[in-house]
């Protein structure tokens, strides 16, 4: 289960959001994980017998029973069961640029490759100016 602001979140309150920004906290050790996910996953199949165009899927992603790209969480969940883990979602994002700066953001403030207090293992985003234009204050 998914928090945020101390409220346990729904797939009803996703509203125009396309994804967030997470913490997964191991209740034993308190390490943490910082990342970040889509609430759709989008797929391209090939086209159907006789059409030309290229078919687009989109359905919601795993992103209830999600843990986490780190190796080492994936593995103590495997361990210990889901239980053990507190799942909460810091920023909701309407862009894919926002939700990467946010992300990157929170890896580079909280310095999770300097401390041994999160799981973190790499820093890894690619954002230009124009996405995050929304986020921009005028002056």
């Amino acid at each position: 289960m998914w928090y945020y602001n101390g409220e346990v979140f729904t797939s009803e309150m996703i509203e125009d959001h396309i994804g967030f920004v997470y913490v997964i906290t191991h209740l034993l050790t308190k390490r943490k994980y910082v990342g970040k996910k889509l609430f759709v996953s989008k797929r391209r199949l090939p086209p159907l017998k006789g059409k030309s165009r290229k078919r687009i899927v989109i359905k919601e992603s795993d992103w209830q029973t999600y843990y986490g790209s780190s190796d080492e969480v994936k593995a103590l969940v495997e361990d210990i069961g889901e239980g053990g883990f507190k799942r909460e979602i810091i920023h909701l994002c309407k862009s894919r640029g926002v939700m990467s700066y946010m992300e990157a953001k929170e890896q580079f403030d909280r310095e999770v490759l300097l401390s041994d207090e999160y799981f973190n293992g790499i820093i890894n985003c690619r954002i230009n100016r124009s996405h995050v234009k929304s986020l921009i204050k005028d002056e």
